[in-house]
C-alpha cells in the first residue's frame, strides 16, 4: 500500500506517519541524490495530502497567541488565535477539537506549518454557494448593510444583494433590512473575480408559485393552514405559512378587544389561520383567526333589544365617547352626548374611567356593522320628566346660586336641574352685575316663569316674590307732580334720574333747560338731586319722562305764593282755577 492509499485508509483526519524506514536515515549514511530523493518524496505526499488545500487536525496546545494544531505533517501548524474567536470574543476551541483548516505554506521560518481557519471557512462557504447556483437552490445570508445599488449580504463570503430583488415589491428604505436573515437565490457567482449576485426576488416568487395552489385552495374550501407566528408589530403579527408570510391583523385576532399581539402569541408559536384575502400578483395575504370560532354577533339583535337595560365594564376612552364590553366580544358605544340629562360632556372622562361598571340602556344595534349604540343616561330618571310633572309656571322653589354670569344667577331647582333668573329678574331696581345682589352659594326663592323641557331651560324669577316698586309708584303718581330725583347718569340725550326705590326716570335734554344747550352737564350732576315735573307716565312699559326746568318753575312759583300776603290755598285741599290752567298747560307742553 502506498503512503497515500495508507492515508485515505486512515482517513481525513488521521496524523500522516512517515515511514520509519525514512526516519531511519540521516545525512551521514546517505547520499545527496538520496537527501533529495526523500524530499520529494515528502512533498509529493504532502501535495498529495492537501490538493483541495483543506485539512483536517486536532488541536494540541494553545498559546497566548496562536492555536497549535496536529495535521499529521512533520511539524505541529499554527493558527492565529483570534481567527478562534466567536462573537462575543470568546475563544471557540479547545485542546482535543477537531478542525479543518487551510494549508497555505508547508513550512515556515520557525518550521511550522501555516495554516488558515477564517480562509478555510471562506473556502467551504464559496464551495456552497457554487453548489447552491448548480443545483439551483436557496442559501441563507445576513443583511449587513445598505451599499450603493442594494445590500451587502453575508453567505460566509460577502455577496452583493440588488435592490431591485430584494422583495416582490419595491422597498423604499433598505436599510431597514440590516440584521435580518434572509433566504435567497444565487443568480450569478465568479469566484476568481470573488463575484455573487444574489436575488431573494426569485425565491419568493418561487415560494408563492408552489404554495399558490395550496392558498388558493384553503381559500375556496375554507379551511385553515398552519403557520408560524414569524414577527409582532403593534397593529399584528406576520405568520410565515411554509415561505410566504401573512398578516394577522389585531382586529382579526379575536372578537375580543387586543390591545397588542403580544396579549394573545409570542414570536416561534404555532397556529392556525384562515385566508380572508390573497393578492395573486403581489403575493400579500390578509390572514383571520378569530374567525376559526363562531361569531357572537349572530344573535345579538334577540340577544340585546333595543330599551334593555344592562351591565357592562368601561374598556376604552375616546374624545367621542366610552366603549363598554357587555360581554367577551360584544362591544358597545356610549357617546358623550348620551351620558348626562343636564350636564354638557366635553369628554368622557368626566363621567366615567376605564374599568367602572356601568349600567345602561341599548339604544340602537347594527349587527352587519358589529355596532350597539348605548344611552348611559337613559338607565336614570330623566329629572326634566320631573319638572313637568311636579313644576307649572307660578310655582315657588327655592334652591341654591350655583353659578353666577354676567347676564344672570342659575339655581340649582333638582339635582343636576338649574334654573336662571335673569338680570332684569333679580330685582326691580336697576341693577349692573348680579353679584351685586346675590353671591355663590347663597340660598334664595323664585318663581317659575317658563318651563322649556324640550330645550331643557327653565325660567325663574326672583323679583316677582317682591313688591312691584313701579306699579306702586304708578299709583300713587300722576302727570304734573314735582318729585325730587338724584342724577344717576348722564348721556347725549338726556340724563337717567332715580326717583326712590329703585324707580328711574329719563329727563330729555330738551328738558333740562329753557336755555339752548349742547351738553347736559352744562345743567345736571351726576349724583345731585333736583326737583323734577312728571310729563308722561307708562306702566306698561315702565317709563317715566321727566322736566327739569318745569320742576323748577313750580317750584319758583310756589315760592312766590308763599311770599304773596293774599295767597291762600283751599282748606280741603282742592285746587284753584289757576291751578288747573298750569297743570293743563303742563301737560300739552309735555305731550308736544
Amino acid at each position: 500500500m502506498s503512503v497515500t492509499e495508507e492515508r485515505d485508509h486512515q482517513g481525513p483526519g488521521a496524523p500522516f506517519e512517515v515511514p520509519q524506514e525514512w526516519l531511519d536515515l540521516n545525512s551521514d549514511n546517505i547520499g545527496e541524490e538520496s537527501q533529495v530523493d526523500m524530499g520529494a518524496l515528502l512533498k509529493a505526499q504532502v501535495a498529495d495530502h492537501s490538493e483541495r488545500h483543506l485539512i483536517r487536525g486536532r488541536v494540541v496546545a494553545i498559546t497566548p497567541t496562536d492555536v497549535l494544531i496536529d495535521v499529521g505533517l512533520k511539524s505541529e501548524g499554527v493558527v492565529p488565535k483570534e481567527e478562534f474567536l466567536n462573537a462575543r470574543g470568546e475563544l471557540a476551541v479547545a485542546p482535543g477539537d477537531e478542525v479543518e483548516v487551510f494549508l497555505e505554506r508547508l513550512e515556515d521560518q520557525n518550521g511550522h506549518v501555516v495554516l488558515s481557519k477564517v480562509k478555510a471557512q471562506k473556502m467551504k462557504a464559496w464551495e456552497e454557494v457554487e453548489r447552491a447556483y448548480k443545483e439551483g437552490r436557496p442559501i441563507k445570508g445576513i443583511i449587513l448593510d445598505r451599499v450603493k445599488g442594494g445590500l451587502a449580504v453575508d453567505v460566509g463570503v460577502r455577496a452583493f444583494l440588488p435592490g431591485s430583488l430584494v422583495d416582490l415589491q419595491p422597498i423604499r428604505n433598505l436599510r431597514a433590512l440590516k440584521g435580518q436573515e434572509v433566504e435567497m437565490r444565487v443568480i450569478k457567482v465568479n469566484r476568481k473575480r470573488g463575484n455573487i449576485v444574489l436575488s431573494r426576488k426569485a425565491y419568493l416568487e418561487e415560494k408563492v408559485s408552489v404554495q399558490k395552489e395550496r392558498i388558493l385552495e384553503a381559500v375556496q374550501q375554507g379551511v385553515p393552514l398552519r403557520g408560524t407566528i414569524k414577527n409582532l408589530t403593534n397593529f399584528g403579527a406576520f405568520v410565515d405559512l411554509g415561505g410566504i408570510d401573512g398578516l394577522l391583523h389585531v382586529t382579526d385576532m379575536s372578537w375580543k378587544r387586543v390591545n397588542h399581539p403580544s396579549e394573545m402569541f409570542q414570536v416561534g408559536d404555532q397556529i392556525d389561520v384562515l385566508v380572508l384575502n390573497f393578492d395573486e400578483e403581489t403575493g400579500k395575504l390578509q390572514l383571520g383567526f378569530k374567525q376559526l370560532e363562531p361569531s357572537p354577533w349572530t344573535n345579538v339583535g334577540d340577544k340585546y333589544p333595543i330599551g334593555m337595560k344592562v351591565r357592562g365594564q368601561v374598556i376604552s376612552l375616546t374624545n367621542y365617547g366610552a366603549f363598554v364590553e357587555l360581554e367577551p366580544g360584544i362591544e358597545g358605544m356610549i357617546h358623550v352626548s348620551e351620558m348626562s340629562w343636564t350636564k354638557k360632556v366635553k369628554h368622557p372622562s368626566a363621567v366615567l374611567n376605564v374599568g367602572d361598571m356601568v349600567e345602561v340602556v341599548i339604544l340602537d344595534v347594527d349587527v352587519e356593522a358589529q355596532r350597539i349604540s348605548l344611552g348611559l343616561k337613559q338607565a336614570e330618571p330623566n329629572p326634566w320628566d320631573i319638572i313637568t310633572e311636579t313644576f307649572r309656571e307660578g310655582d315657588r322653589v327655592t334652591g341654591k346660586v350655583r353659578n353666577i354670569t354676567d347676564f344672570g344667577v342659575f339655581v340649582e331647582v333638582l339635582d343636576g336641574v338649574d334654573g336662571l333668573v335673569h338680570i332684569s329678574d333679580l330685582s326691580w331696581k336697576r341693577i349692573n352685575h348680579p353679584s351685586e345682589v346675590l353671591k355663590k352659594g347663597d340660598d334664595v326663592s323664585a318663581v317659575i316663569t317658563n318651563i322649556d323641557a324640550v330645550n331643557q331651560r327653565l325660567s325663574l324669577s326672583i323679583k316677582a316674590l317682591l313688591p312691584d316698586i313701579w306699579e306702586q309708584f304708578f299709583q300713587n303718581h300722576y302727570v304734573g307732580d314735582v318729585v325730587p330725583g338724584a342724577v344717576t347718569k348722564i348721556v347725549d340725550f338726556g340724563a337717567f334720574v332715580d326717583l326712590g326705590d329703585g324707580v328711574e326716570g329719563l329727563v330729555h335734554i330738551s328738558e333740562l333747560s329753557d336755555k339752548h344747550i349742547t351738553s347736559c352737564s352744562e345743567v345736571v350732576e351726576v349724583g345731585q338731586s333736583y326737583p323734577f315735573k312728571i310729563i308722561r307716565l307708562e306702566p306698561h312699559e315702565k317709563r317715566i319722562g321727566l322736566s327739569l326746568k318745569e320742576g323748577q318753575r313750580r317750584e319758583r312759583q310756589a315760592r312766590e305764593r308763599e311770599d304773596d300776603p293774599q295767597y291762600r290755598p283751599a282748606e280741603d285741599g282742592r285746587v284753584s282755577l289757576g291751578d288747573v290752567l298750569d297743570f293743563s298747560g303742563f301737560q300739552k307742553n309735555g305731550e308736544e
